[in-house]
């Protein structure tokens, strides 16, 4: 298919909180928090929003792969959290960067990169766009209920980004959205119409965690058998696996399934928490940081979220 990834970027806020912060204010512990989700800290915004992230995390992907702003023909961001519905991020990204081109934001939660992805894939499959800017971006903190102990220990802020261009190496992709609010659900701000008489509800993330687990593990593990196979490969021939860092307990359990070795997930949700959208880009960045990552590698990427929505590809970097 019609993409190759040039570079990746990411940036986190500087503030960091701990679980030790978190136990100050609603009733939770370090050891709960670690053995039940593998979280030990979480980045959150003081001053930024889900734009001025998303904006580092593309500087950063342009200046790897030394690409000009005016170099790039289409914006795709992935988000749940701009803090302004109009601009979009795609377009403050654009403006601040100084590039000149379409630009829109989508929306699948969780899952959300990798159907921006898909979707610029589509674009340069038509032609005529040299690079395109993918990303997700997030700023969970401003949709938690911070008394909510089952839900504020597991966000976190944040936004990484794509950089890619027509090549060959987009092997394989998968989207699926089942609809629904019954597992995972964010009200919207319900306005000031003086007409509306529905109830207002708080804009806040709500979660069954049990029925989230059963589908995250469920997603992960048929969406990853099914996208290796239409690429035409077997599951001993990916060399890296990046998916959605949710819970890290997710995570094994789909290792033990597909009996894919823990060693090729990577795994960074002790540091940063979920961040939606952001998170397979962030994870993505930091692996190609880590320089195990390397030209030729195939890797499959993979998430899950609200909506109920999930999405995963091949890709050979």
């Amino acid at each position: 298919m019609a993409i190759k990834i040039l570079s990746t970027g990411f940036y986190v806020p500087e503030k960091v909180i701990t679980n030790d912060d978190l136990s100050k204010m609603v009733e939770t512990s370090d050891e709960w928090i670690v053995q039940r989700v593998g979280i030990r800290e979480r980045h959150v915004s003081v001053n930024e929003t889900a734009a001025d992230f998303a904006i580092k995390a593309a500087e950063s992907a342009l200046k790897k792969a030394d690409v000009r702003p005016d170099e790039i023909d289409l914006i795709v961001a992935a988000t749940i959290s701009s803090d302004t519905v109009c601009p979009t991020v795609a377009g403050t990204v654009e403006q601040a960067i100084g590039a000149s081109c379409p630009c829109f934001d989508i929306n699948s939660a969780c899952s959300g990169f990798i159907f921006a992805l898909d979707t610029a894939a589509a674009f340069l499959q038509r032609g005529g766009i040299r690079h395109a800017l993918v990303i997700g971006a997030e700023r969970l903190s401003k949709l938690m209920d911070w008394n909510d102990r089952s839900t504020c220990v597991i966000f976190g802020d944040g936004a990484g980004a794509a950089l890619i261009a027509p090549g060959e190496n987009y092997l394989s992709s998968h989207l699926s959205t089942q609809g629904g609010s019954d597992v995972i659900k964010i009200p919207s701000y319900v306005g000031v119409s003086p007409f509306y008489e529905g109830v207002a509800e708080a804009p806040t993330i709500f979660m069954d965690g049990q029925e989230t687990f059963k589908f995250a593990v469920n997603k992960i593990v048929n969406d990853i058998k099914y996208v290796v196979e239409q690429a035409g490969l077997t599951l001993d021939q990916i060399d890296h696996v990046v998916t959605h860092q949710a819970n890290i307990r997710i995570i094994e359990f789909a290792s033990k399934r597909l009996k894919i070795d823990i060693d090729k997930f990577f795994i960074n949700i002790d540091k940063y928490g979920n961040t939606s959208a952001a998170s397979v880009p962030i994870a993505l960045s930091e692996l190609e940081d880590s320089g195990r990552l390397k030209r030729g590698d195939t890797i499959v990427l993979s998430a899950f979220g609200g909506g109920l929505s999930s999405a995963a590809c091949v890709v050979r970097y």
